[in-house]
């Protein structure tokens, strides 16, 4: 059955809004690369994780969701804020520090945050997201709202607890949540199945949640899963939580040598599953588009890159006077 709502849902997409969802996942992908580049330089300091790998899931998600949707996340949370609306500018004048970043240069890498564009971080806490997103949807239903809040975390903070208060609350008072475990196969160095006891999408089941697994490589499986969990979530009044089968190229974090895996296996995933090369394929395949149209593309999205590598470079970095701003009394 749901193979059969997968190839509905193919057939509901024109050519054209084909391409533009292979443009943002173009986008993911190469300013993704263009951040490793830049910090190797010495561009970028700090904490930096990346998203390579995993541009499927973000493109699938916000297909399948609507205007005035919430979305909240962990600290890989560049490709999020260029989902919500944000530009290449705005994330890397954050990333290098500087005043005309998202988050005025003064979050970095792992909070970036967009409220007025749906986008609620970006948090460096391991999970704390969760909670907080759950919030988020209690707003959604507070004011009879018919949209939810989508609350991603990954295999490394499955585990922790406040996820699991979060989802006996939402279960309780039928919160429009969105639960989705980017399961990208490693935490910390640390292989998920290692650390994960049972299958993440049936963590809920201790509190009358229902959930899936859908293959995170491919756009269309999860575009079908996410719609169809929006409609679950919005209609029967309770949350949802769909695990997302991924994988990250690149190791937990730009200090990570990622030396737990071979080389092999990450590249038999790049070979036979990459979310670029399937998007790629089908377009060619099945709607009659040519390597050159989708190369120009490619050249398209790295151009605009390199404006934003400029605009951020020579952007001011934030006065002294914005050294106490923004910060909450104790």
């Amino acid at each position: 059955m749901q193979d059969t709502n997968i190839e509905q849902l193919k057939s509901n997409f024109s050519t054209d809004v084909l391409l533009e969802i292979y443009e943002k996942m173009l986008r993911f992908r190469r300013m993704s690369e263009k951040t490793a580049q830049m910090y190797q330089q010495g561009m970028i300091g700090g904490f930096c994780h990346l998203y390579t790998g995993q541009e499927a899931v973000l493109a699938g998600t916000f297909a399948g969701c609507k205007e005035g949707d919430d979305h909240i996340t962990s600290y890989r949370c560049h490709a999020h804020a260029l989902a919500c609306g944000v530009s290449e500018k705005e994330v890397l004048a954050e990333l290098t520090g500087r005043a005309t970043g998202i988050s005025k240069g003064k979050g970095g890498s792992m909070h970036m945050f967009a409220p007025e564009k749906g986008y609620w971080g970006g948090h460096g806490i391991v999970g704390a997201q969760v909670p907080l997103g759950t919030g988020i949807a209690f707003h959604h239903k507070y004011m009879n709202q018919d949209n939810i809040c989508v609350t991603s975390y990954g295999d490394g903070a499955a585990n922790q607890g406040q996820i699991f208060e979060a989802m006996n609350m939402a279960s309780l008072w039928g919160l429009p949540v969105l639960y989705v475990v980017e399961n990208n196969v490693y935490g910390m160095g640390t292989a998920a199945k290692r650390v994960c006891a049972g299958e993440l999408f049936e963590r809920g089941q201790a509190f009358d949640i229902k959930g899936e697994k859908v293959d995170g490589q491919d756009f269309f499986a999860v575009a079908e899963a996410v719609t169809r969990a929006r409609k679950f979530i919005l209609e029967e009044k309770r949350p949802y939580i769909i695990e997302m089968d991924t994988y990250r190229y690149r190791g937990h974090s730009m200090s990570d040598p990622a030396k737990y895996r071979s080389k092999e296996e990450v590249q038999a995933v790049k070979e036979n599953r990459d979310p670029l090369m399937n998007m790629f394929d089908y377009l060619i395949d099945e709607r009659g588009l040519t390597e050159e149209q989708l190369k120009e593309l490619d050249k398209k999205v790295k151009a605009n890159l390199q404006d934003a590598v400029d605009f951020a470079t020579t952007s001011p970095l934030p006065d002294a006077s914005e050294l106490m701003t923004d910060i909450l009394p104790r």
